[in-house]
């Protein structure tokens, strides 16, 4: 079940009464007792806006996704109320032990705990928990509990378990599909555990994955939609500065764009070369990217094949990616084996590896495998943006060609940004995809440009 709700609608209690007569209101707080004055203020259904309230039905994940200042700490802390509140103040909730999730300690510590919008200024004076600072947690007068972790380290998730969960900002995370990975295994107490995600979206993969489950309900809403409870001034500024732009159509709209921020290659760019079959190459080389290890957990080995046509000038020239055959948690003989396997199925020329990891033992398992192997060696001396930019822009001049099959290459592609790779462990596919362009298109052209010196 997957639903969506949207704002900005004016459908709150209190809008009701800010929109009524002044007699209506007077009538309506003089019918109130002592207690439901007191009460009033963190009664959150009769305040809250249509997106900072769950939806109804069987989910298990709730995402709160909406622009800056559009209230999602505060529906965030207010949900996590109602898990551990009972209908007393020693009464019980339906959750118990709740774990708190955001980038860093700290930042769980001053947004989700102590700020503004947190737990302890949300909680009435009877129900407000306490902080233990040196545990990292916060502890209700019901025995309720709630434990405070960091994205920035997905290990300390192993272990605990609980019947809620709230991550905050989670498309921000450095280590989020870790992170993630590490919270569902715990989140298995009671008969329904539930969590609250509240971010402001970016196009990410764990993102992507959370909104695709048929168990994830979705409310969103824009900056505007909380405007009673922010600066004019603000909003005046923001609109001025960023209306109409990519930046604002994200942080103020709170939209879920296509793709990562700053992304070297994109979705729509990839299916623009899309090729139902190849030309004839001048040229055909496998490249790999050899893991650090070979056994089950380690990370991939990428092994990309592509051709070239390298006829005329060359800016003329064009490249083809036709197969992806990377493989998974592979001994080294078994990656090397498939990589000359590779190479027979396309008839290519020339096997290139990275050797930063492996040094000569990479060309020996090769060797192992075929004595007689064109082989070649190449050591990054450069970051893997660095030297991924180079190649995006021959993508971006339309000199670069896919034939179908390769989703899993270019889902690792679209997650390389200027910053760095956003997917999770190492990007090896396109690690192995740039050393075969480079190999094909860049080295040749830069050794062609280089004048010839006479007589030496």
């Amino acid at each position: 079940m997957r639903s969506t709700l949207t704002g900005p609608v004016l459908k709150s209690g209190a809008d009701w009464i800010a929109c009524a007569p002044r007699a209506d209101q007077e009538k309506f707080l003089e019918g109130l007792s002592e207690g439901a004055l007191l009460a009033l203020p963190y009664l959150f259904e009769f305040w809250a806006l249509p997106h900072q309230l769950p939806p109804e039905g069987e989910w298990r994940s709730w995402v709160i996704m909406g622009g800056r200042g559009a209230g999602k700490t505060r529906a965030g802390a207010e949900w996590v109320r109602a898990q551990v509140e009972g209908a007393r103040p020693m009464d019980v909730g339906s959750a118990r032990r709740v774990a708190l999730v955001g980038e860093t300690v700290d930042q769980v510590r001053e947004v989700m705990v102590l700020g503004d919008s947190g737990l302890l200024a949300c909680s009435p004076p009877d129900r407000r928990p306490k902080w233990e600072a040196t545990r990292r947690r916060l502890v209700w007068p019901n025995g309720a509990v709630a434990q405070v972790f960091s994205a920035h380290d997905p290990e300390s998730l192993r272990g605990p378990q609980f019947d809620a969960a709230w991550s905050d900002e989670l498309a921000k995370w450095k280590k989020a599909e870790e992170t993630w990975d590490m919270l569902q295994f715990g989140l298995r107490l009671g008969a329904n555990p539930r969590q609250c995600i509240t971010t402001t979206p970016r196009n990410v993969g764990i993102l992507r994955t959370i909104l695709a489950s048929p168990s994830t309900v979705v409310t969103h809403a824009p900056t505007e939609a909380n405007r009673a409870n922010l600066a004019e001034s603000f909003l005046e500024e923001v609109r001025a500065r960023y209306a109409g732009s990519r930046l604002g159509r994200q942080e103020l709209d709170g939209v879920l764009l296509d793709e990562a921020e700053g992304a070297l290659w994109t979705p729509k760019g990839l299916d623009r070369i899309r090729m139902e079959a190849p030309p004839g190459f001048d040229r055909i080389v496998v490249a790999v990217d050899p893991p650090v290890t070979g056994h089950r957990g380690s990370d991939e080995c990428g092994i990309v094949v592509a051709g070239a046509i390298t006829r005329g000038a060359a800016s003329q020239w064009r490249a083809v990616v036709i197969e992806d055959a990377s493989v998974t948690g592979a001994a080294p003989a078994v990656w090397a084996e498939a990589a000359i396997a590779a190479m027979e199925r396309h008839g290519a020329e020339r096997l290139v590896a990275e050797v930063n990891q492996g040094g000569d033992l990479v060309e020996s398992v090769i060797r192992q495998i075929d004595p007689l192997v064109p082989f070649r060696a190449v050591r990054a001396s450069r970051g893997k943006v660095a030297r991924a930019e180079p190649v995006a822009a021959l993508y971006e001049q339309g000199r670069v060609g896919h034939l179908r099959g390769l989703e899993t290459l270019e889902e690792q592609m679209c997650r390389m940004t200027a910053r760095g790779y956003e997917g999770r462990g190492s990007p090896d596919r396109v690690d192995a995809l740039v050393w075969a362009i480079h190999d094909l298109m860049i080295a040749p052209a830069a050794q062609w440009r280089r004048p010839r010196v006479r007589g030496l």
